[in-house]
């Protein structure tokens, strides 16, 4: 039967594909699934790193762009914030890719796409038109791969850049894309998606490589195929059939968060931190090596409270941090325009950064995305997961591409409102926002829209 499995069979094929041998099976089996287990982690959070790393581009290569091809603000920022429109491509296209070509095609595709885009950067020339097409095209294709990675892509590549220049930058960018596309080449593809697409035997053998030469997955390959055909069976709505009345406060809170997680200014701050430092008096290179100090060990601090502390305590104490650091550096550009604590205030602008960076590290960077996973329901997630993703990159467009014209009209006001904007989020995280932790999908569902629960 097609369901069942047979572990001889099985461990046949294994032994044709990778190679097989007598004497110590079993030691030799539970080594190679954790040799396997650990690549595949190793090249999907490559795809992630390189996503950090383009995000972390554009600070430190500001001044030297604009000074070798001559860019002014309005063009540099569109060169910052296409990145966004090239990651709101990619979330449209990127789940059905995936289905048609599979995981590992999609990566390997993604990587490509992005090698292609750094080359461009590489070798832009001076000519304007040829220059900007190549830098936005190049950009703007670099974010079709996809949060600990992204952290340390966005930081090791605010460090090297302090000391390369862009160019060198934009090639070094390729290693992690080069490392991911070589690495797809040895590990195997997702035993759910060729469950999804009817390739039971295959899925079977990719899942007997990933947990071992000797390991017993019929549990697991059983449960998959169950799950494949429950979600098979049940349609998947489409994205006008979020706005319901019963979808409004799922709605509200998936949206409202990512809003609020962009407007609160961390891709302005991410994208342009060297020119903020150096605007404030301030060494733009060392200023960004104290951010990589603080956002990494963050990011893993956050990690860890998250499943200690519940996702609403910590997201309001992130939020209430990152209105504190924006507070600090919009009082340091007033301090600098008043002519008072000129000494003080690039110190303040620095402090601000960090505990904006840090705090923003610590949840609001992840969380909203947990919490969106899980307060819409099963059948909804597709599309409400397509909506919120879009909303979220419009947002970071927006702060991107205006960031530095919001700097140009006043330092001290863009911080102010950023700050402004961090502290609604405070209130919106405590009065609309649920507690997901340890709660199932019909609990949660239930504590947001209890009329239709009782009915």
């Amino acid at each position: 039967m097609e369901g069942e499995i047979s572990s001889p069979l099985l461990l046949e094929e294994r032994t044709q594909i990778h190679g097989g041998g007598s004497g110590g099976e079993e030691q030799r089996g539970g080594s190679s699934a954790t040799t396997m287990v650990v690549l595949s982690t190793l090249v999907a959070v490559s795809g992630s790193y390189v996503f950090g790393s383009a995000i972390g581009y554009s600070s430190p290569t500001q001044s030297g762009i604009m000074e070798d091809l001559g860019l002014s603000v309005a063009e540099y920022s569109l060169f910052g914030s296409i990145l966004t429109i090239g990651a709101m491509i990619g979330a449209i296209m990127s789940g059905r890719l995936a289905d048609y070509i599979g995981r590992r095609g999609t990566m390997g595709f993604s990587e490509i796409i992005c090698i292609i885009g750094w080359m461009l950067i590489t070798f832009s020339k001076a000519s304007w038109w040829l220059d900007v097409g190549r830098l936005l095209v190049g950009y703007g294709m670099g974010l079709l791969s996809y949060v600990l990675m992204i952290c340390c892509g966005v930081s090791i590549t605010y460090l090297i850049g302090a000391f390369v220049s862009w160019r060198i930058l934009a090639l070094i960018g390729t290693i992690p894309c080069i490392v991911q596309i070589v690495g797809l080449f040895f590990i195997p593809e997702s035993p759910r998606w060729l469950a999804k697409i009817g390739r039971g035997r295959e899925c079977e053998v990719a899942l007997q490589c990933l947990r071992g030469h000797n390991a017993d997955i019929s549990d697991e390959a059983a449960e998959i195929r169950d799950y494949t055909e429950t979600i098979l069976q049940l349609s998947e709505a489409s994205i006008f059939e979020l706005f319901q009345w019963k979808y409004a406060h799922s709605l509200i809170v998936g949206v409202g968060l990512m809003v609020l997680q962009q407007f609160g200014g961390v891709n302005g701050i991410a994208f342009y931190a060297s020119s903020i430092f150096i605007s404030a008096g301030f060494s733009g290179s060392i200023g960004m090596i104290a951010m990589v100090v603080v956002q990494i060990p963050m990011t893993a601090l956050g990690v860890v409270l998250m499943d200690i502390s519940g996702r609403r305590p910590l997201l309001m104490v992130s939020a209430a941090g990152t209105c504190l650091g924006c507070f600090l550096a919009a009082l340091s550009f007033l301090l600098q325009y008043l002519n008072k604590s000129v000494a003080v205030s690039p110190f303040l602008a620095l402090f601000g950064v960090l505990i904006y960076t840090g705090s923003f590290s610590l949840g609001m960077g992840g969380i909203p995305w947990v919490i969106m996973s899980e307060v819409f329901p099963i059948n909804m997630k597709g599309s409400a997961g397509s909506l919120v993703t879009l909303v979220s990159w419009l947002g970071s467009w927006i702060i991107s591409y205006a960031f530095n014209f919001l700097m140009d009209w006043s330092s001290a006001g863009t911080f102010f409102i950023f700050s402004c904007i961090c502290g609604l989020t405070v209130l919106f995280v405590a009065k609309l926002v649920p507690e997901t932790k340890g709660r199932t999908l019909e609990e949660i569902q239930a504590s947001m829209n209890p009329f239709s629960a009782k009915r």
